[in-house]
């Protein structure tokens, strides 16, 4: 049983950090800034299946305006293929999950030493300057935080990045869709996904949807209950 104190401690954390990741994805002027946190784990999330598909991965750019690119090398169809393309509007919100589960084994320390490791590996594959700079600006906080900051610091800081990837995971979905409405992303994931399958492209923004928002709910629940 937790004392009242530490109940007030965790309750707060909790929901300071929610609010705080809440604010970097809500607020436009925010979020053009933090979006590249999910264009990294979007990009990696590519990149992660090609590898575990069998595909030979080429490279990665991270580009100023949250966009970013992913280039492989196999066959141009088949399950490693849709698996690769699947991957990306999915890897946020799942890695989220992922945080969140370890939060709550009080697995901090873990969770960020396998972030800065994800990173690492990506930095290997970057092919251009923004890029490079991007995962080493994120990789160097959280290097800092793992090895330097205080406990709280640290807990707090792990609590923003796994709330921040849960919320943040499904904004880009509901960004892609209006992106298509207004017919300006005709090569998104989710068209180079009808192509490969057959599936309507609004079939696949509805499963990143759902997974996003299934991510969502499962992670909070996770952090919230973890008091």
């Amino acid at each position: 049983m937790l004392s009242d104190e530490l109940l007030t401690h965790e309750v707060l954390i909790t929901w300071g950090t929610a609010l705080a990741a809440f604010l970097a994805v809500a607020l436009s002027a925010v979020w053009r800034l933090t979006r590249n946190v999910i264009t990294i784990a979007h990009e990696g999330g590519h990149a992660l299946l090609a590898v575990l598909t069998g595909r030979r991965l080429s490279g990665i750019k991270l580009h100023s305006d949250t966009s970013g690119l992913t280039v492989s090398r196999g066959k141009p169809r088949g399950p490693g293929m849709v698996l690769t393309a699947l991957a990306g509007y999915t890897a946020p919100s799942l890695l989220g999950f992922g945080a969140a589960l370890l939060i709550t084994n009080d697995q901090i320390r873990l969770m960020l030493w396998i972030t800065i490791a994800f990173l690492a590996a990506m930095l290997v594959m970057i092919r251009n300057v923004f890029g490079v700079l991007s995962i080493i600006v994120t990789g160097g906080a959280f290097f800092f935080i793992s090895f330097y900051a205080s406990p709280e610091v640290r807990d707090a800081a792990a609590y923003v990045f796994a709330w921040f990837l849960l919320l943040g995971g499904v904004r880009p979905v509901w960004e892609l869709q209006v992106k298509r409405w207004r017919r300006q992303a005709p090569r998104s994931d989710a068209d180079q996904l009808a192509w490969l399958t057959g599936v309507p492209a609004l079939g696949w923004v509805t499963l990143f949807g759902l997974v996003s928002v299934a991510a969502l709910i499962g992670g909070g629940a996770l952090l919230l209950g973890r008091w």
